[in-house]
């Protein structure tokens, strides 16, 4: 079962390049987290999600780690990373790292090592074949860049070469099963990195590509899931508080692999993605965007509890499912949605079960912005904008000059910021504050209190239950209602619900009652 701790939490993702800089060289850093900590807690987030943030030549934003025991320069040191744990523990928020499993960057110490000609304790710590001029199969490959003779697999872009967990089934002399002593070797270096971490104040990891790890698996990721049963079965026995949430998207799968929680991705085609991304994922068309949670479409929520509730039904008592505002590799709700209908949308993400998370600059609405490719983010790059705090230089991220950003800040003259949210009561940062404090007082919209769905049919409104709390939801521009008899104490209201033998909801209400 997940981390006891979890039950009353609610993360903040911070992307560190772009959330508050404090010595004016245009990139975040530790120390701009710790002096926002204290915001942080107002939202009532009491946990961080903080993307890579170790030493890197930053080809894919940190995702390509060159040393997992030190942290990137341009943050900080190690020790400010430690004081980071610390500030945070003493307003009672726990820290998650990113943890990067599957590849390094190929200027990693190991892969330096592992392309020599003469074998060492490298030698197959990455995944190599026999001959300069032989494929890796299905996996993409590098070759003509080492000493030895050999192509090796990559995990994702050309400058992350996979770490060697073995192959499930393995047809090739060059592929390892997952019980060979150098694959077990891997596995126990990704221990180490989990220790190391964890013995100077960090709570556990947000884990990238969760599911990439052996190769060849099957359907059900046999091989992958005993990698991280094992892993599990280490900090149950040496740091037991710790927690996990997995990039894998299938809580069936990664809960009972070992994690507390798995993220419901924005996929394409995904039960997520008709709330507020029903677009390609790679941006608008022409396409009528009917996100249920767009005002003037047509959605169905139907599209999400199909595949959510099957899941959530299977894994309910093993791990929670955790829901996001957005992510550093999701397009900002902003991109198509309005304030009003993000009211509405947040307000149902903070009151469904499981260990929800609130992206960076989500909270005051900050917009997708079109912009060029850093550090591979492509597409993903106009969700990595600088955080905007005042109206002042640079929209209060960095006293540097304008070039030296990491991005540029939104040029809109009503681009959001959290001063001009907080002097707005009914602001979206408002919002965001009440629902969350809602969530803290009411054990009945944390994350295991049981949900129970009262009515969801189209045209109708949606109605639902968690414990004894009654929560009716009405996206659209028309009044709806439902055959549900709903009496008691409104205790959070966007809109007008009409309560009785049946709710009636104005157009964009979203109410609780209790």
């Amino acid at each position: 079962m997940a981390a006891t701790w979890l039950k009353d939490t609610v993360f903040y993702e911070i992307y560190p390049q772009s959330f508050y800089d404090t010595n004016g060289d245009g990139i975040g850093d530790f120390n701009g987290i710790i002096e926002k900590l204290d915001y942080i807690k107002s939202l009532g987030c009491n946990a961080l999600w903080i993307n890579p943030c170790y030493d890197s030549p930053f080809k894919d934003a940190g995702y390509d780690v060159r040393d997992y025991k030190k942290v990137a320069p341009r943050y900080g040191t190690n020790n400010d990373l430690y004081r980071l744990f610390g500030e945070a523990h003493k307003r009672g928020i726990r820290v998650l790292l990113d943890l990067v499993p599957g590849h390094t960057s190929e200027e990693h110490e190991w892969f330096r090592q592992s392309q020599k000609d003469e074998k060492n304790e490298y030698t197959n710590r990455y995944i190599w074949t026999e001959f300069c001029f032989q494929g890796a199969g299905d996996l993409n490959y590098i070759g003509g860049e080492s000493e030895r003779s050999a192509t090796y697999a990559l995990n994702f872009f050309k400058c992350q070469p996979a770490l060697n967990y073995g192959f499930l089934n393995p047809t090739e002399p060059w592929q390892l099963p997952i019980d060979h002593p150098d694959v077990l070797a891997t596995r126990e270096a990704l221990k180490d990195i989990m220790r190391f971490w964890l013995s100077h104040g960090c709570d556990g990891f947000r884990v990238d590509m969760a599911a990439s790890l052996v190769k060849h698996d099957d359907e059900k990721k046999t091989g992958t899931s005993a990698v991280w049963k094992d892993v599990r079965k280490m900090l149950d026995e040496e740091f037991p508080d710790a927690a996990m949430v997995a990039e894998w998207s299938e809580p069936p799968l990664a809960l009972r692999a070992g994690y507390d929680m798995d993220f419901y991705l924005n996929i394409p085609g995904s039960g997520f993605a008709s709330l507020m991304r029903d677009y390609p994922v790679y941006g608008k068309s022409d396409k009528k965007d009917n996100s249920y949670f767009k005002k003037d479409g047509d959605g169905d929520i139907n599209r999400f509890l199909d595949q959510y509730m099957d899941w959530y039904e299977d894994t309910k008592d093993i791990g929670y499912i955790s829901l996001i505002t957005c992510n550093h590799d999701t397009n900002r709700a902003r991109y198509t949605m309005e304030p009003d209908e993000l009211k509405i949308a947040y307000s149902f993400l903070f009151t469904m079960p499981g260990v929800p998370f609130l992206y960076y600059g989500d909270e005051i609405g900050m917009r997708y912005l079109e912009l060029k490719t850093k550090e591979g983010g492509y597409f993903r790059t106009g969700s990595r904008t600088p955080m905007q705090w005042t109206k002042g230089k640079n929209l209060g991220f960095s006293t540097g000059c304008e070039d030296s950003l990491y991005l540029p800040v939104d040029s809109a003259p009503d681009a959001p910021t959290v001063e001009s949210e907080e002097a707005n009561p009914d602001s979206l940062l408002n919002t965001v504050r009440k629902i969350l404090a809602l969530r803290h007082k009411e054990e009945d919209l944390q994350a295991d209190a049981e949900l129970k769905i009262l009515c969801r049919e189209k045209g109708k409104a949606f109605v639902f239950k968690r414990g004894n709390l009654t929560i009716a939801v009405n996206p659209s521009l028309k009044e709806v209602s439902a055959p549900v008899s709903v009496d008691g104490e409104v205790i959070y209201e966007i809109g007008k619900a009409t309560l009785g033998s049946e709710i009636k909801l104005a157009p964009q209400t979203f109410v609780i009652v209790k």
